[in-house]
């Protein structure tokens, strides 16, 4: 394994020589349940074909319809009603991940859950309880030594346990849209994969198929619900701890959205301060420090060395977000990091907060959901 830090090299692993490092390694732990299929830990043509499918999906529902981002302020309004209703101090953890899982679920499924649907909140606790299994030193060994510990009892055990569970619920769902599948009238992500299942028969390469179809719903699950809960959950943390930022969000807020209004993406140039709040939440929150593996596809040179065709290597995305050459004051929350000297918002070049040349959904969803707890529901 390559470990690749600081801004510079991470941005020429995954930004000049994306190519270079496009395919995904094997991870023993994922293997049994992702087979190398759907889009996130697939390789070569399936993925090519996968990737493309999925962005024009996610581009027609979110943007030719907006259909998502009414899913956010629905979801939103649902969320803000349901933190009303706690009387005393609460655990939030399950409230934002079922609302990120739910704006989700009416991109896959084609509706949402509700806050208290038993069946859905069992699955997010098995993920939930998944990811944190998998970053234990146990099912790290079993990750490096997989037929070593293949008969040993551990957390990979468990971890195996709980994706069986997870692509059942998933296996379900897309048998019941097979049911009442009407070809000439899409509603979902599983009916636009059942309709290019069709298109793609004589294509077998390209991978198309209801096996494919569970690890691509599982992809678009993991992806973006884990990831985007965490961010929502250290924006309130950030907030609270951070009462004067919080004060000026809100004021920003209610002097453009006022309180009669549901937030719009539209409103987002007119509010650079809260833009650069969320960016700062996303570099101090620094939810995926590791990124993602990826694989060398081929023979490549990075900062003078060689590295093979094969190597797996790992984006050290915590020394991007706090590289003190990039950022004024990397170990403080400070939203002027993304402002400038007329208090406008700036982009930086160094903001990779899950990764770079990739679809984020991670950031849209949770940077869309933010402007709405915001307005809707003060810390």
């Amino acid at each position: 394994m390559v470990f690749i830090s600081g801004y510079k090299m991470v941005k020429e692993a995954l930004v000049t020589q994306l190519d270079s490092f496009a395919d995904r390694p094997i991870i023993p732990l994922f293997h049994p349940f992702f087979k190398g299929l759907g889009v996130v830990l697939s390789n070569g043509y399936l993925w090519k074909m996968h990737r493309k499918f999925t962005n024009i999906y996610l581009r027609n529902f979110g943007e030719a319809k907006k259909n998502f981002e009414r899913s956010i302020q629905q979801e939103s309004v649902f969320l803000c009603e349901a933190f009303k209703e706690e009387k005393g101090p609460f655990n939030p953890h399950f409230y934002v991940n079922n609302a990120i899982a739910n704006i989700i679920s009416a991109a896959v499924f084609g509706h949402r859950f509700e806050y208290h649907d038993e069946r859905f909140l069992a699955v997010l606790r098995l993920d939930s309880e998944a990811l944190v299994l998998a970053g234990s030193f146990r099912a790290q060994l079993y990750n490096a030594f997989p037929r070593l510990f293949a008969y040993v009892p551990g957390p990979h055990k468990k971890i195996f346990s709980n994706y069986g569970k997870i692509t059942d619920f998933l296996r379900d769902e897309i048998k019941k849209h097979k049911e009442d599948f009407d070809p000439s009238n899409p509603r979902d992500f599983i009916d636009a994969y059942l309709i290019e299942m069709e298109k793609k028969s004589s294509d077998p390469e390209a991978g198309f198929n209801i096996e494919t179809l569970v690890v691509a719903t599982l992809d678009m699950l993991e992806a973006g619900t884990e990831t985007a809960a965490a961010t929502i959950r250290w924006g309130l943390l950030f907030m609270m701890k951070h009462p004067e930022i919080q004060k000026k969000v809100q004021e920003e807020i209610d002097r453009v959205i006022g309180q009669s209004r549901q937030p719009s993406m539209a409103d987002k140039p007119n509010m650079p301060y809260t833009d650069a709040v969320i960016h700062e939440i996303q570099r101090a929150g620094n939810t995926v420090p590791l990124g993602f593996p990826k694989r060398a596809s081929r023979d490549a040179k990075l900062g003078g060395y060689f590295i093979p065709k094969g190597t797996a290597v790992t984006t050290n995305l915590s020394s991007v977000l706090n590289d003190k050459t990039e950022w004024e004051t990397p170990n403080t929350f400070n939203p002027g990091h993304f402002l400038d000297d007329q208090g406008q918002f700036r982009k930086r070049d160094a903001f990779l907060p899950f990764s770079a040349g990739e679809t984020n959904m991670q950031f849209c969803i949770a940077e869309r959901q933010m402007y709405n707890i915001s307005k809707k529901y003060k810390v």
